[in-house]
C-alpha cells in the first residue's frame, strides 16, 4: 500500500496534471501485473485492517485530486468518476488473472484502451456510475470471507 501511496504522490508532483493521472495508471497497473497480492488490495477492501485502510483512503483522497486538476486542464472527460479508477483496477485484475504467463502483458492493450477512452472531449456519455455503497460491497465481496462491519467513519 506504501507503494501505491508513492504512486499517487508521484502523480500528483508531475507538473501536467494528465500526465500525472495516466502514469499513475500506468505504474498502478504494472504493479498490479508483477504482484497478484497487490491486485488483491487494489480491488479488495479491508475494513478491519485500519492502518492499510488509512493508507489506501490517503492515497484515494490524492486521486480525487488529481482527477479534478486533470478535468481542469480540459484532457480528462468531465464526467469520469473517481469510481472508474476502482473498476479500472477491477477489469485489469480481471484481465492479468486471465492471461497470466500466456500473454503477460496484455493488459498493456487494455489499459491503454482504457486511458484513450478517459481522454476528452468525451464521444457520448457514460452510464451512471455504481453508488458508492454498491462499489463498497463489490470490494468486500472480493476480499476474504470473514471482515467486520465498517466504522461509521471509514466512509
Amino acid at each position: 500500500m506504501d507503494a501505491y501511496a508513492e504512486a499517487v504522490a508521484a502523480a500528483l508532483d508531475d507538473p501536467d496534471p494528465w500526465n500525472g493521472f495516466v502514469g499513475y495508471i500506468e505504474t498502478a497497473c504494472a504493479m498490479q501485473a508483477a504482484d497478484s497480492g497487490f491486485a488483491d488490495v487494489l480491488t479488495t477492501t479491508f475494513p478491519t485492517a485500519k492502518a492499510l485502510e488509512r493508507r489506501r483512503n490517503e492515497a484515494y483522497e490524492g486521486m480525487v485530486e488529481l482527477i479534478g486538476r486533470a478535468k481542469a486542464t480540459g484532457r480528462l472527460r468531465e464526467d469520469f468518476d473517481s469510481s472508474d479508477l476502482v473498476l479500472l483496477h477491477m477489469a485489469n485484475a480481471g484481465v492479468v488473472n486471465a492471461t497470466g504467463d500466456a500473454a503477460p502483458d496484455a493488459w498493456r492493450r487494455v489499459v491503454a484502451l482504457l486511458v484513450q477512452s478517459f481522454e476528452a472531449p468525451a464521444r457520448r456519455s457514460l452510464p451512471a456510475s455504481p453508488e458508492h455503497d454498491a462499489l463498497y460491497r463489490a470490494m468486500l465481496r472480493a476480499g476474504p470471507a470473514v471482515v467486520a462491519e465498517p466504522d461509521a467513519g471509514d466512509n
